[in-house]
């Protein structure tokens, strides 16, 4: 099981952003800007290309819905998208407000975020989520 399996069934807490009965979304602990969301799909992939059409449909589809939140409670410009998958063994999409190109970069990531402010972020872009 991995950790986001985990943290959908409850078993880790989180920074819960939206869910349905196929996808959760969930602020990323270590984010590289305030409001950084990771959608997952509930059922265990490893590699995104490997989800069947349908379903990565339905995951954009489902991203685009919280993309669409993020924008509306957090100040940016645009919400950016990127798949890399390499740390955790689950498929998952990273979305980050953006005001500039560099505030995607993985490298600089928020030192301690504190939790406080986490859950102000979760609420605001939740309460967002049409």
């Amino acid at each position: 099981m991995t950790i986001f399996s985990k943290i959908i069934a409850g078993e880790i807490p989180c920074y819960k952003i939206a869910e349905n009965d196929r996808f959760f979304a969930f602020l990323d602990i270590n984010p590289v800007q305030w409001g950084h969301t990771l959608v997952v799909p509930r059922r265990e992939t490893d590699y995104i290309f490997d989800i069947d059409d349908e379903e990565i449909g339905e995951m954009m589809k489902f991203a685009k819905k919280v993309a669409r939140a993020i924008g509306e409670a957090m100040p940016c410009r645009k919400v950016g998208m990127a798949v890399l998958g390499l740390e955790v063994p689950h498929a998952h999409i990273h979305l980050i407000p953006l005001k500039a190109e560099g505030d995607m970069d993985f490298s600089r990531k928020i030192a301690d975020p504190d939790p406080e402010k986490m859950k102000q972020i979760a609420k605001a872009i939740a309460d967002c989520v049409k």
